[in-house]
């Protein structure tokens, strides 16, 4: 092995641990999630209002705002240069030009036209490059986003979301049922997670 080969060894499992860092989740009570891994090239805003899943893969550049509360469940991978925010101020700042940053917010109050609302995020969801996920959406399990959408509002599992502003275009389980026809000793993996029932949410996102 020469002197070259060993440094780019020791410059790639640097890098590595460097760029991937180990999770903590509150879901977890503070224990590492071995299998999640978040890009350091990400922004995280407020990550004590978020809570993790293991197995979530977060690339690079992406930017999550959890000001008013993010759950990221298992399984879920988000690629790169998408955004997930949890309020909107523009129409805020429109509306009180220079007093935006002076006008009085008692405790537990906003300031007029301010937008906030949690996010929810399915296990084994794919959260395509490029992506805006808003105030106040909850994206169902085993859900495509595609790449460019915007999405705003609640979805059902297994959606093909697509569009500005996104809509169902699909169903992610008949790709899963192609692959499966050619893969049937994956089928008991696939239904441990795809078909656990799951609490009937009456209030909705929060």
């Amino acid at each position: 092995m020469t002197l070259r080969t060993t440094f780019n060894r020791l410059r790639r499992r640097w890098l590595r641990r460097w760029i991937w860092q180990p999770v903590f989740g509150e879901e977890q009570r503070g224990r590492v999630l071995k299998h999640t891994r978040i890009s350091s090239a990400s922004v995280i805003e407020h990550e004590d209002r978020l809570v993790l899943g293991d197995n979530v893969f977060i690339g690079a550049f992406n930017f999550i705002e959890a000001s008013a509360g993010i759950t990221i469940e298992e399984g879920v991978q988000i690629t790169s240069h998408s955004a997930i925010v949890t309020h909107s101020s523009h129409r805020s700042q429109r509306l009180l030009g220079p007093a935006y940053t002076t006008w009085p917010t008692p405790l537990g109050g906003e300031r007029p036209g301010w937008i906030s609302g949690p996010v929810h995020i399915g296990a084994y969801s794919f959260i395509g490059p490029h992506s805006l996920i808003e105030a106040n959406t909850r994206i169902g399990r085993g859900t495509l986003v595609c790449a460019g959408s915007f999405v705003r509002g609640s979805y059902p599992d297994f959606a093909i979301l697509e569009g500005r502003p996104a809509r169902v275009v699909g169903d992610s389980r008949r790709a899963d049922e192609r692959a499966l026809e050619r893969f049937p000793e994956l089928r008991v993996l696939y239904d441990a997670w795809a078909k656990v029932p799951q609490p009937v949410d009456l209030e909705g996102p929060r």
